[in-house]
């Protein structure tokens, strides 16, 4: 059967995949490597609880990748199985079982044949805490507890130290919450975990030479001018990234004045696609209608010296944890989730269908500006600039 929607990854990139997360890289950051969308990464990752599964190995009795072109080859040339098999040193019947399984001479294709025996070859293993209903309940009621998978592992040990029936390690419990594909323990259990992540790095990743946590330059919205802060001149906007489901994100801008709202596509939340996006979109605005941006702490603005000398917009950041510092964004973003609800694919959205959105939010008159609409005042100071 023909596979449908968008091509998987192979198991290289699988292989690349892992290594480049355990190496402590962004889901951005390895979509590009891999040339695929961060949220296609961030699917394989999520499935295995960022877990890299254990790197399989193949009997040296199973044919191999090369043999199998080499069959492919021969099949294409005509030759009989036998010439086959002779050529690869393999017997008449592996050969002809090998053909038979996948498709037949008309329809045999190596890389499906390979796929297909590594699919044959799994052999699901039952985990601890599955086959031991004792130690999954204890396990599970101390995490409603609150304890954290070592302390459960330690007290276990502690507890039930001449019982090997009664150990497990806080390595395997993770694994269980994490990678929901076990079944053993319940995904609301994640809740109780202190830092309420979804997956879980390993612990050979490392974050070492990545400048993340910090906004080098970062200017203080404490040292922005006064007459942003009051709105009577236009073209002082607010932004943020607002996200969805599977990794995926959109960029909001507001001008302060008009409340005014532009939504931008982008590509992956790191600050290389964020702010390519970002200048693409001020350039379609009108000269001088955006001479600032107040922006959140977030590492997708790392590149804002790019962005400036781009777009010749100086851009001040908001102190940690301090939403209401970009109040019109905020409230604007609330007014976005009738569009995109919590939990969207915002990678659906194209540009077009942002700015359609857009068009539809600065067209409703809003309290705060008299009931007139953000789409006429913006309307007003284009006019009066012009």
């Amino acid at each position: 059967m023909a596979q449908m929607g968008r091509p998987g990854l192979s198991a290289g990139q699988k292989r690349e995949l892992w290594n480049r997360w355990k190496a402590g890289e962004s889901l951005s950051d390895i979509g590009r490597a891999l040339g695929k969308h961060a949220a296609s990464v961030f699917g394989v990752v999520l499935a295995k609880g960022g877990i890299a599964p254990p790197l399989r190995t193949r009997s040296r009795l199973a044919l191999t990748d090369g043999e199998r072109e080499e069959i492919s080859r021969g099949l294409v040339a005509g030759l009989p199985f036998r010439c086959i098999a002779v050529q690869l040193g393999r017997s008449p019947s592996t050969i002809s079982r090998e053909i038979g399984r996948n498709g037949g001479r008309k329809h045999y294709r190596a890389t499906g044949a390979e796929e297909r025996a590594w699919q044959r070859a799994v052999r699901p293993k039952l985990c601890l805490l599955a086959t031991n209903s004792q130690l999954r309940d204890t396990v599970a009621e101390k995490l409603q507890a609150k304890w954290s998978p070592q302390q459960i592992a330690g007290w276990l040990n502690v507890e039930h130290g001449d019982d090997e029936a009664m150990q497990v390690s806080h390595e395997t419990i993770y694994k269980s919450l994490f990678i929901q594909a076990r079944g053993v323990l319940k995904r609301e259990l994640l809740s109780n975990l202190r830092s309420r992540r979804i997956m879980r790095r390993a612990k050979t990743s490392t974050t070492d030479g990545q400048p993340r946590g910090q906004i080098i330059g970062a200017v203080s919205i404490k040292d922005r001018p006064a007459e942003i802060e009051d709105r009577a001149i236009p073209g002082h906007w607010e932004g943020d990234l607002v996200s969805g489901a599977k990794n995926t994100h959109i960029a909001t801008l507001v001008e302060r004045q008009s409340r005014f709202v532009m939504l931008v596509h982008v590509g992956g939340k790191d600050s290389e696609n964020v702010v390519d996006a970002l200048i693409r979109e001020v350039a379609e605005l009108p000269v001088g209608l955006m001479s600032s941006l107040t922006w959140d702490r977030g590492m997708e603005l790392a590149q804002h010296k790019r962005f400036t000398v781009a777009t010749d917009v100086d851009v001040y950041f908001c102190d940690p944890q301090s939403p209401w510092q970009r109040g019109s964004n905020e409230n604007t973003n609330g007014l976005l989730r009738q569009y995109l609800p919590r939990g969207s694919d915002l990678s659906a959205q194209s540009q077009d269908d942002l700015n359609i959105i857009a068009l539809s939010l600065n067209a409703r008159p809003r309290k705060t500006l008299g009931y007139r609409t953000p789409g006429d005042m913006f309307a007003q100071v284009v006019a009066s600039t012009g």
